[in-house]
């Protein structure tokens, strides 16, 4: 990230160097030099401080990689008041502001930053929120047109954000999830959701960013990103961050250890088909620690239940779950040999899952066919997943002749001539179509384990709203102190955005209709219209009377016109006295 600021070139003798790409001179700083006694040469460290300035080749724009390497060099930290909009948008910032105070995290954040940074810190969470990005540089022109937490509400230039990203202290971070679990209720009886994903960084070289398989099952540099959800008070609890290298079911064994840590006795984890293991299990219950774990529908053990249970309880009416349209029954069986005591086995079976899955596997099978149709008689070899529907006839004496084979594999591959189905294989995978198993460690009942296991919806839409709604798919950072800052605020907005999200699904629940402005993204835009004017005395003032439809969604969050109203008066009393 190019900060919005020039300085000076470092006269640093030996160290700077120019690199030109295009238009463009980059301006790199050596940082390190490293003797290989294996390769016998000097490895010589450099990275990217900034580029040059087109019109004086001794200014350049530094990066935040520059703020690391020359920190007492002074850049501007604020933007000039003047700039600020003459309309304020300050509906969505009135209702983080409420929940900010709700959950005290100025008190919180104030224990362990300085406090003019408790302040910044909490606009980079509202920015995220609002604006649904994370890109420091387009923090500005957020602050230009809304109301601020820093002191004065002054508006911080983009260098200044990189400064407070790189230098923040990443014990931070740590403190502040203690000091947040420990005001958590850790006598009440609640089931963690833990989930993870990957996340790509598109610059700078990371200890953390690994080579390892993406959620798309793509191998690239990525490091992983998990939270703990408690489902029945719907808040997160604290996050994990690990390389791209470490797969999520050896991580879940350090995060087993974390709860404990936080003082976290009578909970259980609810948990998807990628955490089943034996060692996960054990280590569960050796911790005192029970568990909500949905099985891979494909698994042996799965398929051996189905079809020992199918036709025992999916039209039974004692065995209806109405409210998921799904039909239910409990058996109690040993998952594995040296179990010391039976599992609660939950089987379902959905018609209208099954319908869509029997459509799925028919399309599969129909698409395979007409592919193995196409290349009869032609030299060409299938791999195992083919092998798995059809047996595959070759003619292994077959010689090839003539021009190359434009569809030939390699010059080893067999003639294909014709193939069969497994029949068996297919049909046993359209009976089990329509059927998924939750496992539970504690006694319970069909409906009540789906019932827990569906909690785990909330956590699920965390992840997407940080992905999709915080613009944190992928972090634009340069170092690792920039890296593990932006992460801990990303972890403050997702609190904050679920209690929003948790604020407007309670209200939705008492509407005789469903209005679409009562989603997070559409609130947020309603809100976002009510604004302050700046009027020729230089006074803000409100904008217009707010409107039925903003009324309704402020009432979701216990808010009225009149709140909104006072807050304005704050808001304009500071913006006087700041200027």
């Amino acid at each position: 990230m190019y900060l919005d600021a020039y300085v000076k070139v470092p006269e640093v003798k030996g160290k700077i160097t120019f690199r030109t790409k295009g238009n463009t001179t980059y301006v790199e700083f050596e940082y390190d030099r490293v003797y290989s006694t294996e390769k016998q040469y000097t490895d010589v460290k450099r990275k990217t401080i900034g580029k040059l300035a087109d019109e004086d080749k001794r200014i350049m724009r530094p990066n935040e990689n520059f703020i690391k390497f020359f920190p007492d060099t002074e850049l501007p930290e604020e933007r000039d008041r003047s700039s600020r909009s003459c309309g304020l948008r300050i509906g969505t910032w009135v209702v983080i502001r409420k929940i900010v105070n709700e959950y005290k995290l100025t008190e919180i954040l104030g224990r362990y930053l300085p406090w003019k940074d408790v302040g910044l810190f909490l606009d980079l969470v509202a920015y995220s929120i609002i604006e649904e990005d994370n890109r420091a540089q387009h923090y500005p022109a957020y602050a230009y047109s809304h109301p601020l937490f820093s002191e004065g509400m002054r508006i911080y230039s983009d260098s200044k954000v990189s400064e407070f990203l790189n230098t923040m202290d990443a014990d931070t971070s740590v403190m502040f999830q203690n000091d947040w679990n420990a005001e958590r209720n850790h006598r009440e009886r609640i089931y963690f959701s833990y989930d993870s994903t990957s996340k790509i960084c598109e610059a700078g070289d990371l200890r953390i960013v690994e080579v390892g398989h993406s959620k798309e099952n793509v191998e690239t540099d990525i490091f992983n990103y998990a939270i703990a959800y408690d489902t029945k008070n719907r808040e997160p609890l604290f996050y994990e961050i690990y390389p791209g290298s470490i797969n999520d079911m050896s991580q879940f064994q350090c995060t087993v250890e974390k709860a404990k840590g936080y003082g976290y006795k009578k909970i259980g984890f609810v948990l998807d088909r990628g955490y089943f293991s034996k060692d996960n299990i054990y280590q569960l219950e050796d911790s005192g620690y029970s568990f909500v774990m949905m099985l891979k529908g494909k698994a042996d053990l799965v398929q051996k239940w189905v079809l020992e249970n199918k036709g025992s309880f999916e039209t039974s009416r004692s065995c209806n779950i109405p409210a998921y349209q799904v039909y239910g029954k409990t058996i109690e069986k040993k998952l594995f040999g040296t179990d010391k005591k039976p599992r609660y086995i939950h089987l379902y079976h959905s018609s209208s899952l099954e319908a869509d899955e029997r459509t799925g596997v028919e399309k599969k099978i129909n698409q395979l066919t007409a592919f193995l149709n196409s290349h009869i008689n032609q030299f060409r070899d299938f791999g195992p997943g083919m092998e798995t529907y059809f047996e595959l006839h070759y003619d292994e004496n077959a010689k090839k002749t003539g021009k190359k084979d434009k569809d030939t594999a390699d010059s080893s591959a067999r003639k294909f001539v014709f193939f069969e189905e497994k029949m068996p294989v297919i049909e046993l995978e359209l009976k089990l179509c329509g059927y998924f198993v939750i496992v539970t460690s504690e006694k319970m009942t069909a409906k009540e384990a789906l019932e827990i296991y569906k909690g785990r919806d909330a956590s699920e839409k965390l992840f997407l709203s940080d992905k999709t709604f915080l613009g944190n798919h992928c972090l634009r950072i340069g170092s690792d102190e920039s890296a593990t800052s932006k992460i801990f605020i990303e972890f403050v907005a997702l609190i904050i955005r679920n209690r929003m999200y948790n604020y407007l699904k309670d209200e939705m629940k008492e509407m005789a209709t469903k209005p679409n402005y009562m989603t997070v993204p559409a609130a947020i835009r309603e809100l976002d219209k009510i604004e302050m004017s700046r009027q020729l005395d230089g006074v803000y003032r409100f904008d217009h009377a707010i409107t039925a439809k903003q009324k309704t969604i402020l009432k979701a969050f216990g808010l009225t016109d009149a709140n909104v109203k006072y807050r304005a008066q704050e808001i304009s009393k500071m913006l006087e006295m700041a200027d």
